[in-house]
């Protein structure tokens, strides 16, 4: 750790959490709205608003304390541990919400002080909140030091007020009333919406992450010991309330806490101290998640500079106070309570779910010293967002929808990060999921989905095949590519000749814009190698199902080649092979020609493969043609009901051309050749090799594809109820 770094570690549990904590949460709404909550709630009420309220703080407490002691927690405070654990995208995403909450909450407190002093003075409210931060904008520009260190005369004057209310009342005491009536306007929730702030306090302490001694201590221990002191206190201060005032009362007198202390003016001095230590509280805190912001580059870079030893973050406390000051200018309280809620609540929420998460898909580096039990922390965040509704579902929708776009920004933009986090993790257990329920499924041949496995000898000048199976498979399936190096397999990973194959690879691909696994194998043998690749690929229900690869017209490998086509359908492996056209390409993407035969079983998959092929944009407005040469006249109306009949049952739409027999001395080649001239792509079937006549059937192959257009050769293993 370095000098500065040391110089920044600086507050412990009591100075750089639980005060911090205490004093923001005993604010402005403890002194200034709780008995005008409790006239409208009555006692019952009361109480369950402040049991509900800290129901959801102390699981937020719970689950940022399990965060907590799982890292090293730097400058940010609840936006570094979401970030660190779902990544910048979703980090940022929650932390802009949490800092405007933290800036707005500035102009909350300053405006509660300004409505304290009213009640003694008759001032211009909004323009003494205005010079009042201005004021506190001079403190906390000079420092965190400065704000922390007026806390603990803070902390006791607090307690000289709290004293005074406890110890005064009053003497006729009206009866109980545990129902109270809602002014006009309003219902439990929103009055709960204006509560809630009362007890956002808990990031506090959080937020100056980077000054503390020992994060993974502190943190827990002062959040934890500041929710458990201010709910006693809160549930305390309802049942007071009650017991003293008629709620009738409590809904007209905001000052009533003054009216019932034994020393009136400590309550004055207590709302004083509270909203302005609250508010300066929020102004040394917010610029802190700001800077932490720009260090990530969610914000421009300027906006985190920071200065002196301890990096203070001088320009990000410049911009919070402008927040603050246009909020007192152009808001009032009880507008800007339910703003600050939703934010809370989103931020509370998603650290809860951070948390749960964590437990429920066991990452193994998720070892917090401090340990909740998921459901504790999965509770919680379903509590935040159900309360959130609740209070205004309108506004629920507003706020979730602008941190969905500030995602998609973000996402957009691609920011880069030199730490792991919690999705991989998710995303791996979900798999270990689903692979083990398919594992168990039965497959069934209406459920086939292409899982293309694609061998390549080279990088970079297959990128027809690459096409071919991106337009098969990377909407409706699985592609795999494997680019087998033949050559010494040691002399080939310890050059670094794999790993550069396999960057190349996959700039390639990204640069053709197809999504796909590639895999780059040094092997003795391409065609020993590609049978290994073959039957090691893939697991449980997500093995290959096609072998996808380009035909060869090597006439020193045709026996291997040919030997490979067998093996792969022995393997349970239906082949495609590309014959591509060099001069034409995939033409205009206009037309598809199926030339059916029906003697090899490949039928269905070849008019499959057609129509997934048609699905994809390139080829979407193209047209496909089925086409089959009958035996005899007599059979043409026959053969054309049977294809339409099994175009209808596979819900496939294509042309059917029945075509005469063969005349006298003609050949199957020549009628493919006249009238499959002006099509795009042909796709044909493919009798197996048999063994011993490997080199003859590929010779005779590459002569029926001269002067075809690029063709799909079928192999298909038995797939025969595809269409069922």
């Amino acid at each position: 750790m370095g000098a500065d770094e040391q110089t920044l570690k600086r507050f412990g549990t009591f100075g750089g959490v639980f005060t911090p904590n205490f004093l923001t949460i005993i604010g402005v709404i403890f002194f200034l709205r709780a008995g005008w909550v409790v006239g409208n709630t009555g006692l019952v009420g009361g109480l369950f608003t402040v049991v509900l309220a800290n129901a959801i703080s102390l699981a937020t407490g719970l689950s940022l304390s399990a965060i907590a002691t799982n890292m090293n927690v730097k400058t940010g405070g609840a936006y570094y541990l979401v970030s660190r654990s779902l990544g910048l995208e979703i980090g940022g995403s929650i932390g802009l919400p949490l800092y405007f909450s933290q800036a707005l909450s500035v102009a909350l407190y300053v405006m509660g002080f300004s409505e304290a002093l009213a009640s003694l003075l008759p001032i211009p409210q909004r323009l003494v909140s205005a010079v009042m931060c201005a004021g506190l904008l001079a403190l906390a520009y000079r420092g965190a030091d400065v704000a922390l260190k007026a806390q603990y005369v803070i902390m006791g004057i607090l307690a000289l007020a709290l004293l005074s209310f406890f110890t005064g009342g009053r003497a006729q005491h009206p009866p109980l009333q545990a129902f109270g009536t809602y002014v006009e306007g309003h219902n439990f929730w929103s009055v709960f919406a204006i509560y809630f702030p009362a007890v956002t306090g808990i990031m506090a302490g959080l937020s100056m992450s980077g000054d503390l001694k020992d994060p993974r201590r502190n943190i827990p221990r002062g959040t934890l010991l500041a929710v458990g002191v201010t709910f006693l206190i809160y549930l305390a201060q309802v049942w007071w309330f009650v017991r003293n005032v008629p709620l009738a009362e409590l809904r007209q007198n905001t000052m009533i806490m003054k009216e019932m202390a034994s020393i009136g003016f400590l309550i004055v001095l207590g709302v004083w101290a509270a909203t302005l230590s609250s508010a300066l509280g929020s102004l040394v805190a917010a610029p802190r998640t700001m800077q932490a912001l720009a260090y990530d580059g969610v914000l421009p870079a300027f906006l985190g500079k920071g200065y002196g030893p301890a990096a203070e973050p001088r320009v990000a406390t410049i911009v919070t106070f402008a927040i603050a000051e246009a909020s007192i200018l152009l808001l009032d309280l009880n507008k800007l309570a339910p703003i600050i809620t939703m934010f809370f609540l989103t931020t509370y929420g998603v650290t809860n779910l951070v948390a749960g998460t964590e437990r429920l898909v066991g990452n193994p580096s998720f070892r917090p010293r401090f340990k909740v039990p998921w459901p504790v922390s999965l509770l919680g965040a379903l509590g935040c967002f159900w309360v959130m509704f609740l209070i205004d579902a309108a506004s629920t929708v507003v706020a979730l929808l602008v941190v969905g776009v500030i995602y998609a920004v973000l996402k957009r933009r691609r920011l880069s990060t030199t730490f792991g986090d919690l999705r991989s993790g998710i995303w791996f257990s979900a798999l270990r999921f689903c692979l083990l329920k398919l594992r168990e499924s039965t497959f069934h041949p209406r459920n086939w989905k292409p899982n293309i496995l694609l061998f390549l000898r080279g990088i970079g000048t297959h990128a027809h095949l690459l096409d071919l199976a991106g337009w098969l498979g990377q909407e409706k399936g699985i592609v795999a590519l494997a680019t087998l190096l033949p050559g010494d397999v040691t002399e080939t990973i310890a050059s670094g000749a794999a790993a550069e194959a396999r960057r190349k690879l996959e700039a390639f691909l990204e640069g053709r814009q197809l999504t796909a696994f590639a895999k780059v194998v040094a092997v003795k043998d391409f065609y020993q190698g590609a049978r290994v690749v073959a039957q090691s690929h893939g697991m449980a229900g997500l093995r290959a199902n096609v072998a996808l690869f380009g035909w060869s017209d090597d006439d020193r490998k045709a026996v291997d080649f040919a030997a490979l086509v067998r093996d792969f359908n022995n393997l349970d492996l239906s082949v495609l092979l590309l014959n591509y056209d060099e001069q034409r390409g995939f033409g205009r993407r206009r037309l598809i020609d199926v030339w059916w035969g029906g003697l090899e079983n490949n039928g269905n998959l070849m008019i499959l493969i057609a129509h997934l092929i048609s699905q994809s944009e390139p080829w979407r407005h193209c047209t496909i043609r089925l086409l089959q040469v009958v035996g005899h006249e007599s059979e043409t109306r026959r053969t054309e009901q049977e294809l339409q009949r099994m175009l209808e049952a596979a819900r496939i739409t294509a042309k059917v051309e029945v075509l005469p027999p063969l005349g006298e001395g003609q050949t199957i080649q020549q009628v493919i050749r006249r009238h499959s001239e002006e099509a795009d792509l042909l796709i044909l079937g493919l009798q197996a090799p048999r063994e011993g006549q490997e080199a003859q059937f590929m010779a005779r192959m590459t002569s029926f594809m001269e002067g075809l257009p690029s063709t799909v050769l079928v192999r298909s293993v038995d797939i025969e109820d595809i269409f069922s």
